[in-house]
């Protein structure tokens, strides 16, 4: 049981290390089937520059994270609420696209890989590099906006920084075991739950969003709840800290704060859950029709 005075931001370290591990993992199994195909089609020689872009990768995705958590201080508040806000609504649309991204597209990952490699091989040097970069890229970026969103409600991002470094460095491990083949679980599994708990963090930060964009006056309407749930969830409560940590939770949301969660998690669920099914459907091929002889009629 956790104790009542667990402060709000380790709360945050957990949400933030969860969403690190999942696109770390996800980073990772690129990195590991780039490598993999570049040793098997015989040119090691291209590990630096896949290594390099890989590194550019990196250091593009911490500076993204550094003025996103730094930057805002020198603006206004109205200005700091609005840019909070927007970029909150980004997050939760690119977060959105990688968990169906994922999911329809990680079963054919490797030989989608393996067709860019390929390609940028025939091309000059500087295609995989470019490879890398944005092979590795993609995953940082959205790795640095979201955990920002995440962190932007508490009082330390530093900390909740941290929980994100912790969750890449476990996956980087794992990544490494498994190519090793000291580690084995169920990749498909783990993508299938951290989709879902992604949705649910992504609908918090979306009802944080609109909070923001509420305050800076852009959408009306702050200031008014719609409902309260002080009474069953206390702000000072170990569940609510813990609810609030990881999830944004707020005991009394505005009405597009509650609207914008209970839209956002009831049609990204349903969409998530039918693409879910829809992949582990067998389908069943048509049947070839047997084509049926005529009898032949005899004119005597």
């Amino acid at each position: 049981m956790l104790n009542p005075l667990v402060p709000f931001r380790e709360t945050r370290v957990l949400a933030n290390y969860l969403i690190g591990l999942r696109e770390g993992l996800e980073a990772g199994l690129i990195v590991g089937i780039l490598i993999a195909y570049l040793g098997k089609i015989e040119r090691r020689d291209l590990f630096g520059r896949l290594w390099f872009g890989i590194g550019i990768a990196v250091a593009i995705s911490l500076g993204v994270g550094a003025i996103l958590t730094w930057g805002p201080y020198a603006l206004s508040f109205q200005a700091q609420e609005i840019l909070g806000g927007t970029l909150s609504i980004v997050a939760v649309a690119l977060v959105t696209w990688m968990i169906f991204w994922m999911g329809t597209h990680g079963a054919g990952l490797s030989k989608e890989l393996r067709g860019q490699v390929d390609a940028a091989v025939d091309r000059s040097w500087f295609a995989i590099v470019l490879l890398g970069a944005l092979a590795v890229g993609r995953e940082g970026i959205e790795t640095a906006l979201f955990v920002w969103a995440n962190v932007a409600g508490g009082s330390d991002p530093v900390l909740g920084t941290t929980g994100a470094v912790l969750g890449i460095l476990t996956a980087v491990a794992i990544s490494w075991g498994i190519s090793r083949g000291l580690v084995r679980f169920n990749l498909s599994v783990f993508f299938t739950w951290t989709g879902l708990f992604l949705v649910l963090v992504a609908a918090g930060v979306l009802a944080y969003g609109i909070g923001d964009l509420q305050e800076a006056s852009v959408i009306p309407g702050w200031g008014e709840p719609a409902f309260s749930l002080v009474a069953a969830v206390p702000p000072g409560s170990w569940y609510g800290t813990l609810l609030g940590g990881i999830f944004n939770f707020t005991p009394e949301p505005t009405w597009a704060q509650a609207i914008g969660w209970l839209g956002y998690v009831a049609i990204t669920t349903a969409l998530y859950l039918g693409m879910l099914q829809q992949r582990t459907t067998p389908t069943t091929p048509t049947p070839t029709p047997t084509p049926t002889s005529t009898p032949i009629r005899s004119n005597t």
